[in-house]
């Protein structure tokens, strides 16, 4: 059975596709199809979408799923009128908020992602700590480790880089990363240049057989894509990882999101989130 949803907003759409994949994710056994409708902010594209939703339903067989987060009223009335499921974010959450807050909501279009002066300093780390993820990424330079707040470690293809920039761009934490080589496992020590900042070092590890199936993709048929050679590498990183009681993450059945905040929550660095 499938069926249709929209996520719909007179902004971006950030805040209605975030919430309505949250809720829609705890049913896995449905045939979900999911739209994301950004910038409704007039009444022809109100009404031009209402036509749209009303013909996925008659081919669905099915009513859809409308989560929106519009504001104007007008807009909202014509999306309300389609035969489907609604559920207004907004008007279901801000009234008690409201009420416990005693003070009314400025109800204000895009006010979650605007950048204010008061998010300003904190947007600015976000986007210096993605340049430093990017010139601090698998090794390629190592005298900036002291600026880091977190250095991840792994062998290749593991998962580091996406996670550094994620780890950047979502929460403004320095993330530097360093691939733990064949010739630095020939060695009982750390490598040389992560001895000083062991405090500052998080592992990563992965099942073997998903590595091989990755690093195929890059180098097919390729010694480094064995899967001899994946079990060998992963087997020793844990085994170093034991030996210099660095804490690590098997990331095979993570997302990066649930990696970076697995991570986060492990290594007690804090959320650098943008004030409202």
């Amino acid at each position: 059975m499938k069926r249709t949803a929209f996520f719909i907003s007179d902004g971006t759409g950030i805040t209605a596709e975030a919430l309505g994949r949250s809720l829609l994710a705890q049913f896995e056994t449905s045939r979900l199809y999911m739209v994301t409708k950004p910038y409704i902010d007039t009444l022809d594209k109100a009404h031009q979408l209402l036509d749209v939703i009303k013909k996925t339903g008659e081919e669905d067989g099915h009513r859809p799923i409308v989560i929106d987060t519009i504001i104007d009223q007008n807009i909202r009335d014509i999306i309300k009128s389609a035969d489907a499921l609604n559920i207004d974010v907004f008007s279901t959450f801000l009234e008690p908020i409201e009420n416990e807050l005693g003070v009314k909501s400025s109800y204000t279009v895009g006010k979650t992602h605007a950048l204010t002066k008061a998010k300003e300093d904190i947007y600015k780390s976000r986007i210096d700590s993605v340049h430093y993820a990017l010139d601090n990424d698998d090794g390629a330079r190592t005298h900036h480790y002291d600026k880091a707040d977190l250095i991840l470690v792994g062998v290749s293809r593991c998962g580091k880089t996406p996670t550094c920039i994620y780890l950047a761009l979502q929460f403004g934490i320095r993330a530097a990363n360093y691939p733990i080589t064949e010739d630095d496992m020939l060695d009982t020590e750390l490598p040389k240049s992560l001895r000083p900042y062991r405090h500052k070092l998080f592992g990563l590890t992965i099942d073997p057989e998903r590595l091989s199936t990755i690093r195929h993709e890059r180098r097919p048929n390729s010694h480094y894509a064995d899967l001899h050679q994946c079990q060998r590498e992963v087997s020793d990183v844990e085994a170093l990882y034991q030996r210099h009681h660095i804490s690590y993450l098997d990331s095979t059945y993570y997302s990066i999101e649930e990696i970076a905040a697995r991570i986060l929550a492990a290594a007690g660095i804090e959320r650098r989130m943008s004030p409202i």
